[in-house]
């Protein structure tokens, strides 16, 4: 890694870390310790999701124009400016809009990050640098998480203050990280579909890829990441009878193999192709729903249902880590030169409407309606493949599978190659 790239992962880390002390704990801190109810709360949430659902549009165009480095500047300051109000605002309306400034910068963070990374790297470096940034941020967040879980306590108010300024620290402390980065003119892939590098949203949505990604990673964020804190959990609490420790156990497991995972399935997933891997997944994923299944509805013994319903956290880890190195790449190789910011704003801004969404959907059925609960996100993650397979048909060889194209280069001696290509 350049000095760049390494300058922007400890930069992933640094915002992971902030971000774990905090989002644990908003919903008790908003409701208990403030006293402000769980109305108040719950709203809470829901803003962070509509400031990202408002400012990623904008995003995108202010990447491409201003550059990705100014942009995650002026997210990082609103995001601590945030943070702090947060941690000193004591009644509803300055709590929800600290949330709000909270959120947006944290939603503009992602596509900034992520431009930065698409332009520090090469089509060979990228899945390793993606995988890297993955890696960091579930590390960061662990960390974070449990030094702040240490941090506070509920009787007093002045505990989470602490929290939030130590947030707002690590934001204003990334600032000074970036401004010491000197963004390089990267190298991008050729034969990425030819639009206008001043192309609007229109165009963006005139690239069938595109459009067919952005289709399959809202599936994928609605039927996994959607359902991790809010129907999963209250499915296993419901109907598989698991504590609330043994969901810490579940999600310490998420993030184990992730962590453990993530470099040993790279090598895997550089020589397959992409739209492969991401097929791979949803059976993966599949099968993590149908593990689920049996916690809930197998009727064995409690040891049971617990050791299922943690490996179906597991599964979905594995899942994750074959992810992170095969979708973000695939993003920026479908963007035309210049345009990279636009398309990473709008794949988040489809992951914040699956996110929105899946917890409003999953929740009430994990709680309630537990057949057709796993039922239905199994048909999802099956889905998952059947769309994958489909992408693949409109990807050329060298987005599906860039390392068959370097491949190629090296036993011709350098000479270039024409990719077979379906109409993108």
């Amino acid at each position: 890694m350049g000095a760049a790239m390494r300058r922007i992962h400890v930069g992933n880390a640094l915002s992971a870390f902030g971000l774990g002390f905090t989002v644990p704990y908003l919903y008790v801190y908003v409701a208990q310790v403030r006293g402000l109810g769980a109305m108040t709360a719950g709203s809470v949430l829901a803003v962070f999701a509509v400031a990202a659902l408002i400012v990623l549009p904008f995003a995108g165009r202010a990447i491409v124009r201003r550059g990705p480095l100014p942009v995650l500047v002026a997210a990082l300051v609103t995001a601590a400016v945030g943070a702090l109000s947060l941690g000193l605002a004591g009644s509803p309306v300055s709590v929800l809009l600290s949330a709000a400034l909270l959120g947006a910068g944290q939603a503009v963070m992602q596509p900034a990050l992520a431009t930065m990374i698409v332009d520090c790297s090469s089509s060979e470096t990228r899945s390793r640098a993606f995988a890297m940034q993955f890696f960091l941020q579930n590390l960061g967040l662990g960390v974070g998480g449990l030094i702040g879980g240490h941090l506070v306590d509920a009787t007093r108010v002045s505990s989470f203050t602490l929290l939030f300024a130590i947030e707002a620290a690590m934001f204003l402390l990334l600032v000074v990280v970036m401004a010491t980065v000197r963004m390089p003119r990267a190298p991008r892939v050729g034969e990425a579909p030819a639009l206008s590098a001043r192309g609007s949203w229109k165009q963006l949505l005139g690239n069938r890829a595109m459009v067919q990604l952005c289709v399959l990673g809202f599936v994928m964020f609605f039927a996994c990441y959607g359902q991790f804190e809010s129907g999963l959990s209250a499915y296993g609490v419901e109907a598989a009878g698991i504590s609330t420790s043994a969901l810490g156990t579940a999600l310490a497991a998420n993030t184990a193999v992730i962590v453990v995972a993530q470099f040993a399935v790279l090598r895997f997933v550089e020589r397959r192709r992409r739209s492969r891997v991401i097929a791979a997944v949803g059976l993966i994923w599949a099968v993590a729903w149908l593990v689920a299944g049996y916690a809930g509805l197998g009727h064995g013994s409690q040891e049971m249902a617990t050791a299922a319903f943690v490996s179906t956290y597991a599964l979905f880890g594995l899942g994750e880590a074959l992810l992170s190195p095969t979708v973000a790449p695939l993003v920026a190789d479908l963007a035309p030169t210049g345009m990279a910011g636009q398309y990473n704003s709008a794949f988040a801004l489809v992951k914040q409407l699956a996110l929105a969404v899946g917890p409003a959907v999953g929740g009430p059925m994990g709680a309630a309606l537990h057949g057709p609960y796993v039922v239905t996100f199994l048909l999802f993650s099956l889905g998952i493949t059947v769309l994958a397979l489909r992408l693949g048909r409109l990807l050329s060889v060298v987005q599906d599978r860039p390392s068959a194209v370097r491949s190629r280069v090296v036993t011709r001696g350098g000479a270039s190659v024409e990719p077979v290509s379906a109409e993108a």
